[in-house]
């Protein structure tokens, strides 16, 4: 049960309201204390809580985690400490990343989707070598100098804007890590352990430019000295994985590991208010039932049944048919759908 005593450590708390609860976050554990600066400015709106896509505000509010997953989404804010998440398609896996950004005000989500294509260098930054030499080129041809600022030709990835030196941490999300080549887990290691990394292209004209502007992830802009970045504030990260593969033992030491099982009829009530209101949990019992089921021999996500609810409400006002006979064709679909998948 929540509200006892023993959940008073919880900084997130599944409520779906925002609330300042990060600056009760005590000091990190000695081995993972950061000390990147001086401390990056946040653009507007990183602070106040609001991610700036509609469906994303509308997935966090809407988030219900139980109390295991509450626990281990403390543990990894406590210890800084990423979350790899596993589970079935729909069991909430990404949204829990935006609901902690939303509550904790830690502003728009930091998102790196994996590919079988994705490199650590995507994820950290994007060089535009080509476009630098072409305006080199041009330049000396008409002035006599090749003296351009590199800044303008560096964009940092989703992992590289997460760990500037913010003074609260950012919220990334790797998502589907176990798409990744058989490398990109073991390049990580560093970079969860150490918190910081290179631009060797900045580093090698510390001398000549040691402060440069580079744009950001986010669509900001920040000053780098010498090519280094070293977080403050570990990043919140939370990556993704449909459990289709197995990681290195020294990967999977450092992360804590959260596996996201089907809600249950409870978590589904709960789900459908947050979504959909009140009257609708109320009138849906049946379906929800009857989705709880059909999820037992299928491959039924809680989208489906959310779709289910909403027509049988909206569509049978619009046609004038009877809710029961309405649910029957759009289920029968929904579980056609589900044994071809």
């Amino acid at each position: 049960m929540r509200g006892t005593d023993v959940e008073n450590w919880w900084i997130y708390q599944g409520v779906g309201a925002p609330h300042a609860g990060i600056l009760r976050l005590p000091v990190p554990p000695p081995w993972r204390v950061f000390d990147g600066g001086p401390p990056v400015a946040p653009r507007d709106g990183v602070d106040s809580g609001v991610p700036r896509r509609l469906g994303d505000h509308r997935r966090a509010v809407t988030y219900r985690p139980r109390t295991p997953e509450l626990e281990l989404i403390n543990a990894a804010l406590y210890l800084r400490r990423p979350l790899l998440v596993t589970g079935k398609p729909g069991t909430g896996k990404s949204t829990l990343a935006y609901a902690v950004a939303h509550e904790l005000a830690l502003g728009p989500v930091l998102r790196w989707p994996i590919t079988s294509r994705s490199t650590i260098q995507q994820g950290l930054y994007d060089y535009d070598a080509i476009g630098r030499l072409r305006e080199a080129s041009l330049s000396a041809q008409a002035v006599g100098s090749d003296e351009i600022d590199i800044g303008h030709y560096l964009t940092l990835g989703p992992l590289g804007t997460a760990l500037l030196p913010y003074e609260q941490p950012r919220v990334l999300l790797i998502d589907e890590i176990d798409k990744s080549d058989i490398d990109l887990p073991n390049d990580l290691l560093n970079i969860f352990e150490e918190g910081e990394y290179t631009i060797p292209e900045l580093r090698r004209m510390a001398a000549t430019q040691p402060d440069v502007e580079v744009r950001t992830a986010d669509g900001g802009q920040v000053g780098l000295r010498g090519g280094q970045v070293r977080c403050r504030a570990f990043p919140f990260i939370v990556l993704t994985s449909n459990g289709e593969r197995e990681f290195p033992p020294a990967f999977l030491r450092r992360c804590l590991q959260l596996d996201l099982h089907e809600p249950d009829p409870e978590q589904l009530a709960k789900i459908v208010e947050a979504h959909l209101g009140p009257d609708a949990h109320a009138a849906s019992e049946d379906l929800i039932e009857r989705f709880v089921s059909r999820r037992n021999s299928g491959a039924l996500a809680t989208d489906q049944l959310l779709n289910a609810i909403y027509l049988t409400s909206a569509a049978a006002v619009e046609s004038g048919m009877g809710r029961e006979q309405l649910a029957d064709v759009i289920l029968r679909h929904i579980e056609s759908d589900a044994d071809g998948a």
